[in-house]
């Protein structure tokens, strides 16, 4: 499926995580999952984190791209954003996800772009919209994570398991 792309970080999270000992960007990853379904990461912040997916290798039997693996993508992208939110003292897990199927994709890469609609101290919710190459909304999702305190000296440790 490729391997990782550097992923474009806010230079002050960056420095944050590096404050703690982990190198965000050498670490970073969309997870195993993420990593199986060939999802890359392209730019992640607060206030934005995108990414895209292959059709290719995520379908259904009738060889149209799986609602799961939208969901997947919403997940992860929604997972990112809520866990740079949280800071490197939190741990984003998600409590619920919404997906919304509007078309169906049979080819080429589809990108997801998620953006906040609430960043509390104790939850964050994401919109996730999917699109095809054609620009074309394939899905739109919502994802709520719990934002849990880390225990003071762990912090590095769970945050060397980026991503969903």
């Amino acid at each position: 499926m490729g391997e990782q792309q550097r992923v474009k970080f806010p230079p002050e999270i960056v420095e944050e995580y590096a404050s703690l000992g982990v190198d965000l960007p050498a670490l970073f990853s969309a997870g195993h999952l993420g990593t199986r379904m060939g999802v890359q990461i392209l730019e992640a912040s607060p206030e934005r984190v995108v990414g895209t997916m292959p059709v290719e290798g995520n379908t259904q039997p009738y060889g149209l791209l799986h609602g799961g693996a939208s969901a997947v993508l919403a997940e992860t992208l929604g997972s990112i954003g809520s866990m740079l939110h949280g800071g490197s003292s939190k741990l984003a897990v998600g409590v619920d996800l919404n997906c919304t199927h509007h078309r169906g994709v049979r080819s080429g890469m589809v990108t997801g772009v998620a953006t906040p609609v609430h960043r509390g101290r104790s939850t964050a919710t994401y919109e996730i919209v999917i699109s095809d190459e054609q620009g074309r909304r394939v899905c739109s999702a919502r994802l709520t994570c719990l934002l849990r305190d880390i225990p003071a000296g762990e912090e590095a440790q769970a945050q060397t398991a980026t991503g969903s």
